[in-house]
């Protein structure tokens, strides 16, 4: 926030004296240190939000949220990853990344969330959770509300950040899908992912106010049974709920992306030519399409809630 600060002054000072050719020279140095600040200070950019979630594990949600990340950021955006599964984190695992601190050190006031960010391959900026600590598996909302209010002091916010969520429907899953600028589903062809994304769905929208979703099926045999997957989710889901679903791509079954895993490795990076890196560049492609982001709740908690006003209305 001082950048925001540093600029404001720097146009105060701008306002305070006339052109340089009419004031003392005295006057006249300060009228240029003040633009030189300010073409010396970054612009706050403005970051969409994008919540991967699903509504059981064993869907592919975190493999999902790690490629669209990376591939994202291969494309030239400017993107943070964050592990929203608190006590059971494994972004850092799936990048072969080593973190020293996690959020739960940010939340004891050891360090500052700045201070957690890791730097992956292609510039992918990783904020890692923790795993195995009963302490991040016990959070209450308040101390999700402070994870998610602490990116508003983010020295240079990204462009998006993609928030790996928890599987199920607990608290943390629903005050991270519900604070991001857009949610993700991610299915698969099972009838249990199915009734859960639904319930997931749900929840967000009843208690949460989220009326848009973007959906994904993953590991699909073709384009047909991944639209199908999706026609089943949106006919019960927009008949019962005031929700609007769309479909936003598919990842095929693919033995690459299973190597890749197990190399500690994006699929994206490693093997770009292969079915599911295509699958993954082309949900990444599908971001740049989407219009602006719509909320239903103005005093709802979001991330970089500073930046500015929500336009109401889905």
């Amino acid at each position: 926030m001082n950048g925001a600060v540093t600029v404001d002054q720097a146009w105060g000072l701008q306002n305070l004296f006339p052109t340089p050719a009419r004031v003392r020279p005295r006057e006249a140095e300060l009228f240029h240190q003040a633009a030189s600040l300010h073409a010396m200070t970054p612009p706050r950019r403005t970051t969409r939000t994008l919540a991967v979630a699903a509504g059981k594990g064993g869907v592919g949600k975190t493999t999902i949220a790690v490629n669209l990340a990376m591939a994202m950021s291969m494309a030239g955006h400017d993107v943070m990853l964050l592990d929203g599964d608190m006590s059971v984190a494994n972004v850092d695992v799936q990048l072969g990344l080593t973190p020293l601190r996690h959020v739960g050190h940010m939340l004891e006031g050891n360090c500052t969330l700045q201070d957690l960010i890791i730097t992956g391959p292609h510039g992918l900026k990783v904020i890692p959770g923790g795993s195995g600590a009963r302490r991040l598996a016990q959070l209450c909302n308040g101390e999700h509300a402070a994870v998610i209010r602490a990116f508003d002091e983010l020295i240079l916010p990204p462009e998006y950040l993609v928030v790996d969520t928890a599987a199920g429907v607990s608290d943390n899953v629903a005050m991270f899908a519900a604070a991001a600028d857009d949610v993700v589903v991610v299915v698969c062809d099972e009838p249990a992912s199915l009734t859960d994304a639904y319930a997931l769905i749900k929840i967000l929208s009843q208690d949460f106010g989220v009326r848009r979703f973007h959906v994904v099926a993953n590991m699909v045999r073709h384009a047909g049974e991944a639209r199908r997957l999706y026609e089943k989710l949106a006919r019960v889901s927009e008949r019962f709920l005031d929700v609007a679903l769309d479909f936003m791509g598919m990842v095929p079954h693919d033995e690459r992306l299973r190597q890749a895993i197990r190399r500690q490795s994006a699929v994206v990076d490693l093997w770009p030519s292969s079915r599911s890196a295509m699958g993954f560049k082309q949900l990444a492609s599908a971001v740049d399409t989407w219009g602006q982001p719509m909320y239903s709740d103005i005093g709802r908690i979001a991330f970089f809630s500073g930046q500015s006003e929500p336009v109401t209305g889905w």
